[in-house]
């Protein structure tokens, strides 16, 4: 019997509000090039054909959100069921996604803040994950040398890099199976693979690169407009 043609979705949790960014509404919304941020990110996977749909969950007080025009994209939907948790927010998603998104369908898990993602890393991230049992995550190899922290924000050690990944964004599950772990692992996960290691299981990492940044203090944001303006 054959197996079922596997869907992709890209789910993108944006229920928070990004506290370090010190700005006056949620960063997701952030301007790069006329656009909020999320636009960018959302656009990555409405550009790409083998992703069936793009679902944000946001909170149900969002504010923002309607103030936007999202007409250009048409696989999109916005569901109002954010946790307080990324974990929790994740989770809600996937629970109002099963109506129209197999148990062994791919979920792609995105960064709203993550606005820089180019056609050649998620090409990249279908490819090497199509046949895995687990699924995986974009990462990037820790290049710089690593310093834990002290009494006085002083050096209290170096830790060795070798083998140390940064994690990132999309992180690539099937949806019974993320939902299954992230029931399991709880609110304390900060990302999906975590959840995936409490099950016992190993994700695989795809080596990505330092250009699918995440906007996280204010700085990042000139980065991400520099990068935008330089993908195809």
């Amino acid at each position: 019997m054959l197996r079922p043609m596997l869907r992709h979705f890209a789910l993108l949790p944006a229920a928070g509000v990004g506290a370090r960014m010190a700005a006056g509404h949620p960063k997701q919304y952030l301007d790069i090039h006329g656009r909020p941020m999320i636009w960018h990110a959302i656009r990555a996977f409405e550009r790409h054909p083998a992703i069936a749909g793009v679902y944000v969950v946001l909170a149900a007080e969002d504010g923002w959100w309607a103030d936007y025009d999202w007409s250009a994209f048409t696989r999109l939907t916005a569901l109002r069921c954010g946790g307080a948790t990324r974990a929790e927010s994740v989770a809600n998603g996937l629970r109002a996604m099963a109506g129209e998104v197999g148990g062994e369908d791919w979920v792609l898990v995105h960064d709203a803040a993550r606005p820089c993602l180019s056609r050649a890393l998620l090409d990249k991230l279908l490819a090497e994950l199509a046949g895995d049992e687990v699924g995986g995550i974009l990462a990037a190899p820790v290049a710089d040398t690593l310093k834990r922290e002290g009494e006085g924000r002083r050096i209290r050690e170096t830790v060795s890099r070798e083998k140390l990944w940064g994690a990132q964004t999309p992180q690539m599950f099937r949806h019974a199976l993320l939902l299954r772990a992230l029931e399991r692992a709880g609110n304390g996960v900060t990302d999906e693979a975590s959840a995936l290691e409490h099950l016992g299981l190993s994700p695989r990492l795809v080596e990505s690169d330092l250009t699918n940044l995440k906007v996280t203090y204010p700085r990042d944001l000139e980065v991400a407009a520099w990068l935008l303006g330089r993908l195809p």
